[in-house]
């Protein structure tokens, strides 16, 4: 008897996200699904996005600098994924985030200077990475803050 080896999921061809980019959608919930690959540069045209919750999958690479069109955000989790380089200077344009949550991958780099604008953040994880340097002063406007 011969098995054929299952095709990876990947959130391009997972039916929730093929949903999104077909219909729309609000809320896209693909945490824990142990999805590989890397966040589609695409995921930038969900501009009615509110929640994206892609945390605890297998994704590697680079937070995809379109994801800075998703202004309508409120809460973004891209937690423990693995994903690698920076964080986009354009995760600035979200200015409706209340939580965003990159923790537990391997980002290098610096806190950009452009989080301070996203002055309705109460929640900010970004421990477990490789970043370096000071916190930016500009993060000094992120007055409802309360976990960091």
């Amino acid at each position: 008897m011969q098995f054929k080896a299952a095709a990876a999921v990947t959130i391009e061809n997972h039916s929730d996200y093929q949903s999104c980019i077909q219909n729309g959608c609000s809320s896209l919930d693909l945490e824990d699904l142990l999805l590989t690959g890397t966040v589609p540069t695409q995921m930038g045209a969900l501009t009615q996005l509110t929640t994206l919750y892609l945390y605890d999958n297998s994704l590697t690479g680079t937070v995809p600098t379109q994801m800075g069109a998703l202004t309508q955000l409120t809460r973004l989790y891209l937690a423990e994924c693995s994903l690698t380089g920076t964080v986009p200077t354009q995760m600035g344009a979200l200015t409706q985030l209340r939580s965003l949550n990159f923790f537990g991958n391997s980002m290098t780099g610096t806190v950009p200077t452009q989080l301070g604008a996203l002055t309705q953040l109460g929640y900010l994880y970004l421990y477990g990475n490789s970043l370096n340097g000071t916190v930016p002063t500009q993060m000094g406007a992120l007055t409802q803050l309360s976990d960091l």
